[in-house]
């Protein structure tokens, strides 16, 4: 029974060392033999002002919003309830009463 780690992304157990490098015959993965895993990074969301946002969380518009694809403008000072932190480009989902559900970009909410 061999004494190398498993590969990190298929869990294989037949992975060989070639150099320096580790690699798995499975799923062609390679890395380094002396590589410690990396930490779980925990994303953290934040409003316009730095406050820390969670799911459930009611806000306020800090700035008029252009909804794509239609001539409305979604004012400032409009309060946004219930939101749902996501990953992406526009990192928060929401319903906004009058135009329906939306995604924003955190930087223009602040906690309400």
């Amino acid at each position: 029974m061999s004494d190398l780690p498993a590969c990190p992304q298929c869990q294989s157990t037949l992975t060989y060392p070639d150099g320096a490098l580790l690699v798995c015959p499975e799923c062609g993965h390679e890395w380094a033999a002396n590589a410690t895993a990396e930490p779980d990074v925990v994303r953290v969301w934040k409003d316009a002002h730095g406050n820390p946002l969670q799911d459930g969380d009611s806000m306020t518009l800090i700035k008029d919003l252009k909804v794509k694809g239609s001539s409305a403008v979604i004012k400032v000072g409009t309060k946004v309830k219930n939101i749902r932190l996501i990953e992406g480009d526009h990192d928060i989902d929401c319903k906004i009463e009058g135009f329906g559900a939306m995604q924003l970009k955190s930087e223009y909410i602040k906690k309400a």
